[in-house]
């Protein structure tokens, strides 16, 4: 049986990345952190508008993108789900994908003038902390 998974997202105003990416982002980073599983219930659209207070328009644009990624899928009647993880993606698009969020994320460090030894540290951080993630099995609630 599925649960209502919990969608936790910080909007933030001043981001470059309308606010449709930023739930398509958020929610993808719990899918990836292990937060939402396969087969939990994405809260409705207006339920998730009114949580955020954004426009309901806003929200069904991010579930369509999510959709369209294969992230979740729309069960008749039911609502939306997060779906079966799939290989969607070749080696190939992967790579440039990887390439670009790199190449992103190079750009916003230097933009922030932050010293190489902090970015390093805090990447290995991070790396470490999804290993874990990865490896911790969730407990139902």
């Amino acid at each position: 049986m599925s649960k209502t998974g919990t969608v936790n997202i910080q909007i933030v105003t001043g981001d470059a990345r309308p606010i449709f990416k930023q739930i398509v982002d958020g929610i993808r980073m719990q899918i990836a952190h292990g937060d939402l599983q396969t087969g939990d219930k994405l809260p409705s659209v207006r339920g998730l508008a009114m949580q955020l207070t954004i426009n309901a328009n806003t929200v069904a644009k991010a579930y369509a993108e999510l959709t369209a990624q294969g992230l979740a899928e729309a069960r008749q009647g039911l609502g939306l789900f997060v779906a079966e993880p799939r290989q969607l993606l070749s080696e190939e698009e992967k790579n440039k994908r990887l390439n670009t969020a790199i190449e992103t994320f190079v750009n916003d460090v230097v933009y922030l003038q932050i010293p190489e030894e902090d970015i390093k540290a805090r990447l290995s951080e991070a790396l470490t902390k999804i290993g874990r993630l990865k490896n911790t099995p969730k407990q139902d609630s």
